[in-house]
């Protein structure tokens, strides 16, 4: 087996300490923050025929630049997921060319996969029994499902909004699962709750509690831009939560650039519902961190996130990268999902958001005549349907 990985310490991105990741913090033991991996540049030269040669599939191909050796991951072959051209609603853009990252072909359907696959390794490594989060849905499934591929137990805390298949899958997968009456903040407080009791045992998947969530979401760029022949797309789009996808894409460009293998990095842009965007409200305070939404009313469940773990450095994302965060109507989310749908790409709800932010961002002067732009479907159509149907039947479809 491969042993060997060029991490060399886990950074804190508030007060800059570094940890043994040995010793399976949550977050920093100092002060909190959260924690970001470090690698030794010289551990591993990684060039781009080294990285197309590799001998596995999905993302265990990027282990050189991820904290895990390949021979090591739970993987249930995540990642190597499509880049789908959209041409007519390029067009309806005004822009070069648009495509579509199509997260729903990932093992359980959604992005999450990415990062769950390494926090399971994680967990693992460390000797956990049982892995737990609070989670709007999808992320329920997911870890539900690499925990069983790791030998492990799993518990979800879910709102009773969140989707029927991802409640269920959750439990058809081996994983168990507490219904929290309300919305997602009542499901995070029963989660902290439960971790202060009696499960001390318990390894913590919760966003950006876990250094390797937002660490497995970093392939999604790697992928995009060897899709791109190495090209850097001019825009990404990221329907957002708490974060974890465009600020592992941010690590991902950071990444490509230190490693020699792109020289520049695209803007990153945040997409959230307009009935609840902290990341949008603070972006255009100029703040440097989120504040809680108050009455956050969104039909898309999945992006329903009132106080993101990584505000902070969503926002960061944003900024460094020349990027806008931008609110999306309901109405209009699920239209942009349409319009992808009527091109023969099951987009979502939640990538209806990114698209419907990607036309403000057009309409705004934010997006030129000739760029390439990727809009970020971070779950599978499928799983939404009922929304999306829904819509078409108040349109009389």
């Amino acid at each position: 087996m491969d042993t060997t990985t060029s991490l060399d310490g886990l950074v804190c991105a508030d007060c800059a300490a570094t940890h043994d990741p040995a010793a399976a913090p949550r977050r920093c033991p100092d002060c909190g923050g959260v924690l970001r991996a470090s690698y030794d540049a010289d551990a591993a030269e990684v060039t781009r025929e080294s990285l197309g040669a590799a001998r596995f599939d999905g993302i265990a191909r990027f282990s050189d630049l991820l904290p895990f050796p390949a021979d090591s991951l739970v993987t249930l072959d995540e990642g190597t997921t499509p880049l789908i051209p959209a041409p007519e609603f390029a067009e309806a853009l005004g822009v070069g060319a648009v495509y579509v990252k199509d997260e729903g072909a990932n093992p359980t359907g959604t992005t999450a996969d990415r990062g769950t696959a390494l926090a399971v390794t994680a967990a693992r490594d460390h000797g956990a029994e049982k892995v737990a989060l609070p989670t709007t849905g999808d992320a329920g499934q997911s870890a539900a499902a690499y925990a069983a591929r790791a030998g492990l137990k799993s518990e979800a805390f879910v709102p009773t909004r969140s989707t029927f298949v991802a409640k269920a899958m959750t439990n058809v997968h081996g994983g168990d699962m507490s219904v929290v009456e309300g919305r997602y903040p009542d499901a995070v407080d029963a989660f902290e709750g439960a971790m202060s009791d009696d499960n001390t045992d318990w390894h913590s998947l919760a966003p950006f509690d876990t250094p390797y969530r937002h660490e497995g979401a970093k392939t999604l760029l790697f992928e995009v831009v060897e899709q791109l022949d190495w090209e850097v797309p001019d825009a990404v789009v990221h329907p957002t939560g708490h974060g974890l996808g465009v600020v592992g894409s941010h690590l991902a460009a950071e990444q490509l650039q230190a490693a020699g293998l792109v020289d520049d990095a695209p803007a990153l842009h945040v997409a959230q519902p307009e009935n609840c965007a902290p990341v949008v409200a603070a972006d255009d305070a100029g703040d440097d961190d989120t504040e809680a939404w108050e009455r956050p009313d969104t039909l898309v469940g999945s992006l329903e996130v009132p106080d993101p773990a990584g505000g902070a450095l969503a926002l960061e994302a944003v900024r460094d990268t020349g990027g806008w965060a931008v609110g999306a109507d309901d109405d209009d989310a699920l239209e942009a999902a349409v319009q992808l749908n009527a091109e023969g790409i099951e987009a979502s709800a939640t990538g209806g958001v990114g698209a419907a932010a990607a036309q403000e961002l057009a309409d705004g002067g934010h997006l030129g005549s000739d760029d390439v732009v990727v809009l970020v479907n971070p779950v599978a159509g499928t799983k939404e349907n009922d929304v999306l149907r829904s819509h078409l039947m108040r349109k009389g479809v």
